[in-house]
């Protein structure tokens, strides 16, 4: 459907990819991933026609149609919700434009019959494609997928420009999910879902009639979306059979094999050039010499690939809280005029880790900010036990630190027994490498600014920590750096996330937010998951399609790991033989210059008994080398021949 052809796009001197070959097809369901940086967004911009590549092109069929969704920054009408949704329905609109101008002729009555018939047989034509296009259900389906989106009903009439950027971009996300465009281009869908709306746009994509490529730092989200990989490292494109998790393990299987490759090579090249050496001015070698000499001038050399720092980070020890850190009394939360949750009675035992679910204005984030007194209750009371030392996370607190400090500044004013090397690393882990932590605060966008101060927060000492979607701008690599600290954590944990690859490993009990009312699930994640009504299984279609991938690969690995065995059988003692030849040319050659040196002593040279019993034995060496380095040419010689079978 689409042909990506030499594809090249460069920013001055730095290039983020170079001669790309590509074809999606129509069913494709993609995610594309790579470190921050590679290009990913810049790809689907391309695609979608919004930017233009340094050189190549990208070709579509006729009356193509693109859905992108960018991270930030729709631009609305400023129209009433269902309304705004409608206007993105190009046909909609224009028939519903023509009805209306018809209309108003015929109303007009100056026509005559012949007019007058050929104005109605127009609007017949408009009817009836109305009619083919199912027109008159298209408020209906707007309805459903802005339920699950999340919207309410009363806010079906509310103007766009009223909601925030994180609901502006579900209504771009609605149109374009509705518009039934031939390929989606999502970049980052989940950054503003909560956890239903999540679950819903999971099982609508799952069964989406078209193409689709998705940038998502959602684990559980596109392995659940997606059954092809698109990797962009090192200025290059490369596809993968299989969602993100059986991507990781082909990449890793991948890395295994080039570095195992790598060594060989090395390895052969050195015995072609110590072959080289041996051998340049014997003149019965040297068609074999002159043969490898441009062996190696052709040799294309095989590059290591480029590994991701495996940083490591933890939370400083917590000093130890009461049993109970904090309970809620009769709590009441919400704003003046507004109340999100009442009479709640809750209490956080030390060491436990909970998890806030549940559709955004539920009180998740009202709950988080009462209990590290942020916000006060409407009623009711918060009591802390002894000790207690909580440490808060939302995007706004970013907002507290001084705009003139740079971003090492801001984390040395946090109390702490780490050296500057050490905050760099924690710096690191968030995305902020080498000259980024002089940055100041002021220039940060929203999102860097929440990363500082997720950073600052593992520099704490407290033994509650209370975050609020702490996930929303880390990569892959940062977030299971994070998951990996909250895990090994010793205090207690109040997490309001949506991830849930994220939490699962970390928390020890969800409560549900829903209808007003809050659920309590004394388990994991995932135990969670496997109790919420409506969970979604595998339909019987793609089991079979599973068992089937699962058989022909089971066939495969059956036919390589026999030629393996047989490659094995065929070369096994010949390899011995050559690693016993190689043991033996390095003790020879070690023999050879201890007899030079001891040849040069002039208690050897003065000595004539003991000279030529030195001299003797230093040319049996120098006959006993020769006879194994043929040896070993002509072993290499015919190990090539019999793996060149296999190859």
């Amino acid at each position: 459907m689409i042909d990506i052809q030499n594809l090249s796009v460069d920013f001055g001197n730095k290039v983020l990819f170079e001669n790309v070959n590509l074809r999606i097809n129509r069913q494709d369901k993609i995610a594309l991933v790579g470190l921050n940086g590679t290009g990913k967004s810049t790809l689907l911009k391309i695609i979608s026609g919004i930017e233009k590549p340094s050189s190549g092109q990208v070709s579509v069929p006729k009356n193509f149609t693109c859905g992108y969704l960018p991270q930030e920054f729709v631009q609305l009408k400023g129209l009433p919700l269902i309304e705004e949704i409608k206007s993105s329905f190009t046909e909609y609109v224009s028939l519903e434009k023509r009805e209306k101008e018809i209309h108003n002729i015929l109303e007009d009555g100056q026509l005559s019959e012949r007019e007058k018939k050929i104005y109605l047989e127009r609007l017949g034509q408009i009817i009836h494609r109305k009619e083919e296009i199912d027109f008159y259900g298209l408020e209906a389906r707007i309805e459903k997928v802005l339920s699950g989106l999340g919207f309410r009903e009363k806010e079906f009439g509310k103007n766009v420009k009223e909601f925030s950027g994180g609901w502006q971009m579900r209504i771009e996300l609605a149109k374009i999910l509705l518009n039934k465009n031939d390929i989606l281009l999502l970049d980052e869908p989940t950054n503003h879902l909560d956890i239903d709306s999540l679950w819903w746009l999971t099982n609508y994509l799952q069964n989406y009639n078209g193409a689709m490529i998705v940038i998502s730092h959602d684990k559980y989200f596109i392995n659940k979306v997606t059954e092809k990989t698109l990797e962009i490292a090192n200025k290059k494109i490369t596809f993968f059979n299989g969602n993100y998790n059986q991507y990781l393990k082909a990449k890793k299987i991948a890395e295994e094999q080039a570095i195992a490759a790598y060594k060989n090579q090395q390895k052969k090249i050195k015995e072609t050039e110590r072959f080289i050496e041996r051998f340049r001015y014997k003149a019965s070698k040297a068609s074999q010499v002159q043969s490898r000499i441009k062996q190696l001038e052709k040799l294309q050399e095989i590059e290591l690939p480029e590994f991701e720092k495996n940083i490591k980070i933890k939370f400083p020890e917590p000093p130890r809280s009461a049993v109970i850190p904090v309970k809620l009394e009769k709590v009441t939360g919400g704003y003046p005029g507004k109340t999100v949750f009442e009479n709640l009675d809750l209490q956080i035992e030390r060491g436990e880790k909970v998890a806030l679910v549940g559709r955004n204005g539920t009180g998740k984030s009202t709950l988080l900010k009462i209990v590290s007194g942020i916000l006060n209750p409407l009623a009711g009371k918060v009591i802390y036990g002894q000790n207690t030392k909580i440490s808060y996370y939302a995007q706004e607190v970013a907002e507290t630190f001084n705009l003139e400090d740079d971003i090492l500044t801001t984390l040395r004013q946090i109390p702490s027994d780490l050296t500057e090397g050490q905050l760099r690393t924690i710096l690191g882990a968030f995305l902020f490498h080498g000259d980024d932590v002089n940055k100041k605060i002021k220039i940060l966008s929203g999102g860097e600014k929440s990363r500082v101060a997720l950073a600052s927060i593992l520099l704490q000492k407290a033994n509650l920590i209370v975050l609020d979607e702490p996930t929303n701008h880390l990569d892959y690599q940062s977030k299971e750096i994070l998951q990996e600290a909250l895990k090994n954590y010793k205090g207690s944990l109040l997490i309001a996330s949506h991830d849930i690859d994220f939490l699962k490993g970390i928390v020890d009990k969800v409560m549900e937010f829903k209808n007003g009312e809050i659920k309590y699930f004394y388990g994991g994640i995932e135990y969670y998951l496997s109790k919420k009504e409506g969970a979604q299984g595998n339909n019987s279609s793609s089991s079979k399609a599973t068992v089937s991938k699962t058989n022909n690969r089971k066939e495969q690995k059956r036919i390589e790991a026999e030629l393996r065995q047989q490659k094995f059988n065929a070369t096994k003692d010949i390899i011995k033989r050559i690693d016993e030849c190689e043991n033996e040319i390095n003790g020879l050659e070690e023999k050879i210059k201890i007899l030079e040196t001891e040849l040069t002593d002039e208690k050897v040279y003065s000595d004539p008994v003991l000279s030529k019993e030195k001299t003797l034995e230093y040319k049996s060496a120098k006959e006993k080398l020769n006879s194994v380095m043929d040896e070993w040419a002509e072993l290499n010689e015919k190990l090539e021949e019999i793996e060149k079978q296999f190859s």
